[in-house]
């Protein structure tokens, strides 16, 4: 399936004009436009959506960087920030018309301060690198998504990734200090600070999980943590995914906050058992990987009061990571759960809402409800702590019809999420993939306060166009009957 942004139309670009502008800037090891070569962009980890750019731009300095989009804004043409490709949600797709802009070359950690538990990394750098060269002075960056040893920080902050430790320290945007981002326009500018705040307005969370609408990010300085002293992991499964999902709740009810409290359902168990063997219970309905980390005695106490929640929640067996081998087993199994499940289908299609806690146990039968009205299966696998699900649909793209049945089911569970109080994404990101359930979520009044916003940083809408945000025409075609269309106070602002 192909996919192409809103108002392609709008964008007249002379290709061969751009080339030559670009050729003066970069190498010609650094400028792509042959189709051999153009086709590994051609989509990002949603691979249902492809599209191939007019050009790839890989730039190695910030001052390439700089010119590239210098030349893109003075001849009208769109661009699209890549990093490591591993997006689930289309934000990295390209333009027909339009220029890729690939991050890739970028992938030094700069410098790490060990005094200020900080970092300073291109945006290249993969997730789990930060950790690894942190680690021989007992410091680690938290954030962890279950992509960490591929996706880069950059993305990760265009998307404000998150992963099964966000639920005690954060998603992504509280676990950094500082950018610095490109205009289209080819300025560069510092967002943030070395201290934990700056003056003015928060531009550092705007930034992040802005989807490479506002800027391009080519430098990022994280904050590192401590190493704890101990951290240990308990599995327990359940006969009842309702009564698991019961049980999250009871464990924060309790006054526990742990690093990270991880559901599965009987598929993904099944599927990440086969494939990882990490002796999880192929038997059980569901489990939970709850880890709590501090001090030795702080996790002596709280692995005992989890123990007795779970308990008493219904658990049908409750175990403790022996040692940090066994701990790592089970956090292995966890995290291969999305390559685990692409070994027993086809195709599947990730999905990415999150909801309030409480309304798990709701959430999780509506989601089975649908998997049977629209006869394909769902793998359950998600970050329970915080409420972000990842329900994985089952399919096969060869059947016809049954990609466009999978998006419709797709967006009935993010639908659900917004019924009970939550969004329609809590780490992937808008992109081209929950487009239409943003305006589900979101009245046509907030819809133009964002389309301003983007209009402030990029007033020709060339950076990501068709993405994230939708226009109130695009509302009004797939019929959000609650959203009252009227003119945007812009109206140049349509065109996004």
């Amino acid at each position: 399936m192909s996919a192409t942004c809103d108002h392609d139309h709008e964008f007249h670009v002379d290709r061969d004009n751009l080339i030559r502008a670009l050729a003066a800037i970069l190498p010609a090891d650094a400028l792509l436009y042959e189709r051999e070569d153009l086709t590994p962009y051609e989509c990002d980890g949603l691979s249902a959506y492809r599209q191939l750019p007019l050009v790839v731009a890989i730039p190695t300095s910030v001052e390439q960087v700089q010119a590239v989009l210098c030349t893109c804004y003075a001849m009208n043409v769109p661009v699209v920030a890549r990093g490591a490709g591993t997006g689930l949600s289309g934000g990295a797709l390209p333009h027909r018309q339009g220029v890729l802009l690939s991050l890739a070359k970028f992938k030094s950690i700069i410098s790490i301060d060990t005094g200020n538990r900080s970092a300073v990394v291109q945006p290249g750098v993969r997730n789990l690198a930060i950790s690894e060269a942190a680690k021989p002075h007992q410091l680690y960056y938290a954030p962890d998504p279950s992509s960490q040893i591929a996706c880069s920080i950059g993305g990760n902050v265009a998307e404000n990734s998150g992963g099964v430790h966000c639920l005690k320290y954060g998603l992504t945007v509280h676990n950094i200090l500082k950018l610095k981002m490109v205009t289209i326009e080819g300025e560069l500018i510092t967002i943030g600070a070395d201290a934990l705040d700056a003056a003015g307005y928060d531009l550092l969370a705007l930034m992040t999980g802005s989807e490479g609408m506002l800027g391009v990010i080519v430098e990022v300085t994280v904050k590192l943590l401590p190493t704890p002293e101990r951290a240990q992991v308990i599995l327990a499964a359940f006969d009842d995914v309702v009564k698991a999902g019961a049980a999250v709740g009871n464990i924060i009810a309790a006054g526990i906050i742990p690093a990270g409290l991880e559901m599965m359902d009987k598929l993904s168990i099944q599927a990440a058992e086969d494939f990882v063997h990490a002796g999880y219970p192929v038997d059980a309905e569901a489990i939970l990987l709850c880890e709590v980390d501090g001090t030795n005695e702080e996790v002596s106490d709280h692995i005992t009061a989890v123990r007795e929640v779970l308990k008493r929640s219904g658990a049908i067996e409750v175990r403790t990571a022996r040692d940090e081998a066994e701990r790592a087993t089970f956090w292995k199994g966890r995290k291969a759960a999305f390559p685990a499940v692409g070994r027993i289908s086809p195709d599947y299609y990730c999905m990415d809402g999150t909801i309030p806690r409480k309304h798990l146990p709701t959430v999780l039968k509506g989601i089975s409800d649908l998997s049977k009205e629209y006869g394909l299966r769902v793998a359950n696998v998600f970050h329970a702590g915080d409420g972000n699900l990842h329900p994985l649909i089952l399919y096969n793209a060869n059947n016809p019809g049954e990609l466009e049945k999978t998006e419709e089911f797709g967006g009935k569970i993010l639908e659900l999420c917004v019924e009970v109080g939550g969004t329609i994404t809590g780490e992937h990101g808008v992109g081209m993939e929950k487009i239409n359930q943003m305006c589900v979520q979101f009245n046509s009044a907030e819809l133009t306060q964002f389309h301003a916003v983007k209009h402030a940083f990029d007033e020709k809408g060339l950076l990501n166009p068709g993405k994230a945000v939708p226009t109130l025409h695009r509302c009004a075609e797939f019929g959000a009957t609650h959203v009252h269309h009227g003119a945007l106070p812009f109206p140049e602002l349509e065109r996004f």
